[in-house]
């Protein structure tokens, strides 16, 4: 009778010793899981083929793409975006609604003081300009007399041009401001058939796949203006981190190739090469 009872409490030992290892192995499980941490991101939800994909759809494109490849490279991170305008972007991130956004952004003094701004870039904005084969328009300069697509008032290229005015005096170059929202494949056309001598543009919209694509007579210019963009991260203590890591994975993205072979993808040329 002793040696059952014997046998009963040995029994009863394994299994609270197994017991006890079940339970840490689901609390291990647990602390795993808690250790991964998701990553809101705000992205660009209407600028194909750079970011599209309003809320609720799944965001394509260069930068969706380029965050995809960061996440894989830093698993302690869950990555989830979703489309949004540009103006919510900048606010969410803001308020902490987002981690991160992306959209084309440049660096500047206010924002390097509001934000978190990676030092190794996602990608570049170049300014190009867009001419009928014949025209011989090669740069800034060929521009004077021409008569150049309207561009909207107060955005980037407008900006553009008026700064390029202030700098080069001794040119004069016609440029029209307009609200209409002409898409650009209709204004490259327009440009082919001679309605326009020129037409100036950022070639992150994909410029390059509609002139293929349609086989438009259309000759590019090599970039009259090149700017790096970023990615914003909303500065906290604990994003700190996560700037560093972001930072990190952009350097080794465009070290390996990644970067190089994306931008091939959407926008149909390297602009790794020209990033500063």
């Amino acid at each position: 009778m002793p040696a059952i009872k014997s046998t009963i409490r040995r029994l009863a030992v394994l299994g609270g010793v197994g017991l006890a290892l079940t339970t840490a192995a689901i609390s291990f499980a647990a602390c795993a899981d808690s250790a991964v941490r998701t990553i809101k991101i705000a992205t660009a939800a209407e600028s194909k083929p750079l970011s599209w994909g309003a809320l609720g759809q799944e965001p394509q494109g260069y930068e969706p793409d380029v965050l995809k490849a960061i996440n894989a490279k830093l698993p302690q991170y869950k990555f989830v975006m979703e489309g949004a305008a540009d103006i919510a972007q900048e606010t969410g991130l803001a308020t902490g609604k987002y981690d991160m956004a992306t959209g084309g952004y440049f660096t500047s003094p206010a924002r390097s003081k509001q934000f978190f701004i990676p030092a190794n870039p996602i990608g570049a904005s170049l300014m190009k300009i867009y001419s009928n084969k014949n025209s011989n328009i090669n740069g800034m300069k060929d521009l004077v007399g021409k008569k150049i697509v309207p561009v909207t008032a107060g955005g980037g290229v407008y900006k553009f041009v008026t700064q390029w005015q202030q700098a080069t005096p001794g040119y004069k170059i016609d440029i029209t401001a307009s609200s209409a929202g002409v898409p650009y494949p209709d204004r490259l056309k327009e440009v082919q058939e001679g309605k326009y001598d020129a037409l100036i543009l950022p070639s992150n919209l994909g410029e390059q796949t509609v002139i293929d694509n349609q086989k438009l007579a259309i000759n590019t210019s090599e970039p009259v203006s090149i700017d790096n963009t970023y990615i914003l991260i909303h500065k906290s203590a604990q994003n700190k981190v996560l700037n560093d890591d972001v930072n990190k994975a952009l350097k080794a993205l465009r070290d390996d190739g990644t970067l190089s072979k994306l931008s091939q993808k959407w926008f149909g040329e390297d602009i790794v090469k020209y990033m500063k």
